[in-house]
């Protein structure tokens, strides 16, 4: 009977692991979030805005100019998002370097803002 009832808790504890596991790789399915091409889009919007947000605090960029850049940030982040929806949660080399192009353009314009003041 003791017996019985050790293969029954075992069989429980797989069937509860199996479920667990299955529910955690139904999570990660095609559709990745956290791909590492887009993990370094949306790394290196967070460092720009909180670069427009220092800027702010010194008083080196105004609310137009922050706004400007948001608004820039969004339409990239919309990009990043458009693209890796259309991929399955990835973005190809050709999205990834363009992105880049555009964080570039972006970082400039913080750069300059922030060093020409207003």
């Amino acid at each position: 009977m003791k017996k019985l009832k050790t293969v029954a808790s075992i069989l429980t504890a797989l069937t509860l692991g199996g479920f667990l596991f299955a529910g955690t790789g139904h999570a990660e399915g095609p559709w990745q979030a956290n791909h590492p091409g887009r993990a370094e889009v949306n790394g290196r919007l967070r460092r720009q805005d909180r670069r427009i947000n220092q800027g702010i605090r010194r008083g080196q960029i105004n609310p137009n100019e922050a706004q400007q850049l948001r608004q820039e940030d969004s339409s990239i982040r919309n990009q990043e998002r458009t693209d890796a929806s259309a991929n399955n949660g990835h973005l190809t080399g050709g999205e990834r370097r363009q992105i880049n192009r555009e964080e570039n353009a972006e970082s400039r314009q913080i750069y300059q803002d922030r060093h020409n003041g207003y």
